[in-house]
């Protein structure tokens, strides 16, 4: 069993690349941290290691840099974390605050999902698989989070912006996912992946 990443009070991964994200802000008073979205990101489209997605995350995304620019570049979103290919972590907003990640967005009938979720990207895309190094990293950061949130799923973008978003798409492997939590957490961890609950340790 793997501790996880190392998070500090205020909300920052130990190791982790800090790079401040303008576009966040404080959560509601009330709203408990209960959902983590994952996304699948890559800017240019289908371009791997390059610095789009940290400049669009900090309203610094050329749109003359690319032809897919010019379309997002007026965009003020961010994530909490992007996990590279080769498992990189770059830390954008601190967990306690809100990012502006799920936009228009439904889970469990509650919506603005921002409120109450944190946004993990993972930088590829709906046609490719993601790398061994990804699923490592994301699951020693989930679960330290699953540990000091009150978190109730772990759901893709798709999930609570169906229509809307695809991401993280057919190639993200949920179970593969679910295996490695199941070994970082407790048998009593109250959380489901992807609707499905953890549980349920004889069903991986």
């Amino acid at each position: 069993m793997t501790a996880g990443a190392d998070i500090d009070a205020a909300g920052w991964v130990a190791g982790a690349q800090r790079i401040d994200s303008p576009n966040q802000d404080d959560r509601p008073a009330d709203a408990a941290i209960r959902l983590i979205v994952v996304h699948a990101i890559s800017l240019p489209p289908a371009q791997f290691g390059g610095p789009g997605v940290t400049q669009l995350f900090t309203n610094r995304l050329d749109p003359a840099a690319h032809p897919y620019y010019a379309d997002i570049a007026h965009l003020t979103v961010s994530a909490h974390a992007f996990i590279r290919r080769d498992g990189s972590l770059i830390q954008f907003v601190p967990f306690g605050r809100r990012a502006w990640h799920a936009g228009a967005s439904c889970w469990r009938g509650c919506v603005r999902c921002n409120d109450f979720s944190i946004g993990i990207e993972l930088e590829g895309t709906d046609t490719e698989p993601f790398c061994d190094a990804q699923y490592a990293r994301l699951a020693e950061l989930i679960a330290p989070l699953c540990r000091r949130y009150p978190i109730e799923d772990i759901a893709g973008h798709s999930d609570i912006a169906p229509g809307r978003k695809t991401d993280p798409g057919p190639c993200f492997d949920w179970l593969r996912l679910r295996v490695a939590l199941s070994a970082a957490l407790p048998g009593n961890t109250q959380v489901c992946v992807s609707g499905i609950p953890l549980a349920a340790r004889n069903n991986v």
